[in-house]
């Protein structure tokens, strides 16, 4: 009988990742500046097997953001630019006739942009929703059906799109089907004065920062699986189901201002976000202070607003903060 492997201690394998995310966050400090929320909202998404959607306005570096994570990962990286007359063949890929040797006509598959391991979907909500539902099968199952052909994405697969406010002229609002799939909504909020400074003194400089890969993707599933291992009591995840549960009418606000609440796959995001989040924290465990952090970027994306909030001038962002002090931790507590 073979003896079992042993584990190394919590508290080492806890240090390896804090080392590991140092390295990987401190690359990204040499060319980002600030947005702290939005780097480690990123970094959770990717180790933890989620999809990201950045928005914020041109210019605050939100491709800058994927790129320079690219740089500083040793994976594979692509970055399709989504205009209105993008294809979903364009993503995907497509099948062309070829001529073999013997003179026979073959058709052979060529694989798109998404065959890779990180995924730029730039200013995503420029292209029509056709082309948008590319995504949808990539990015829930990690696999793509072209024809009656499925192929298989490589491991990690994570897609990071941006999109400009909706208000901007020549966009299209992403299907409820596609935001489902993302992870998080990060807002990138304008620069503050003195980070500007220091943008603005970088930018300008002789020299150009270069970030050399300080990370591998076997390194990134090995986070990946540590922090699904991470314990959550109960009670904690009873507060993530408590959540979106309220978005269905189970509280004053959402019964008001929502006409639709978001799916399972919301509590899956808080509840896996949560347990990255405490790794980032050097905890192994989860708090219910992890769940009310991930929950705006959880929810925001997911719900839908009726006509009295449009007429109130409410945003889902305001009432996620609502839903948030109207829901209390413990489960017995009356609402």
């Amino acid at each position: 009988m073979e003896k079992p492997q042993s584990h190394p201690p919590i508290e080492d394998r806890l240090a390896w990742v804090q080392s590991q995310i140092d390295r990987l966050t401190g690359a990204i400090s040499e060319v980002i500046v600030g947005q702290k929320e939005v780097v480690e909202g990123t970094l959770i998404g990717l180790f933890t097997g989620g999809h990201i959607l950045l928005e914020g306005v041109p210019g605050v570096g939100k491709t800058l953001l994927v790129r320079t994570l690219s740089d500083a990962l040793d994976l594979s990286f692509s970055r399709v630019q989504f205009t209105p007359d993008l294809m979903p063949t364009d993503i995907v890929g497509t099948h062309i006739l070829n001529v073999s040797d013997e003179g026979e006509r073959v058709f052979s598959f060529r694989p798109g942009p998404v065959f890779t391991h990180i995924l730029l979907a730039d200013e995503v909500n420029r292209a029509t929703p056709k082309t948008q539902s590319a995504l949808l099968e990539a990015m829930a199952e990690q696999r793509v059906t072209v024809g009656t052909e499925t192929h298989s994405l490589q491991a990690p697969f994570f897609v990071m799109a941006t999109q400009n406010p909706l208000e901007m002229e020549g966009t299209y609002p992403l299907p409820e089907a596609q935001l489902d799939r993302f992870m998080f909504k990060l807002q990138v909020p304008f620069p503050s004065r003195a980070d500007l400074h220091t943008i603005v003194e970088r930018t300008v400089a002789p020299e150009v920062v270069s970030v050399q890969p300080v990370m591998t993707g076997a390194d990134i599933l090995e986070i990946r699986r540590l922090a699904l291992g991470c314990p959550c009591a109960h009670h904690v995840t009873d507060l993530a189901i408590r959540l979106v549960e309220a978005t269905h009418g189970g509280a004053t606000t959402a019964q008001k201002y929502l006409r639709a609440g978001a799916s399972p796959r919301a509590v899956q995001a808080l509840v896996v976000g949560s347990k990255m989040r405490a790794i980032f924290d050097g905890r192994a465990n989860v708090s219910t202070e992890d769940i009310r952090a991930l929950t705006p970027a959880v929810l925001s994306h997911r719900v839908l607003l009726n006509f009295d909030a449009e007429a109130d001038g409410v945003t889902p962002h305001q009432v996620i903060d609502a839903l948030l002090k109207e829901i209390p931790d413990d489960s017995k507590s009356t609402m």
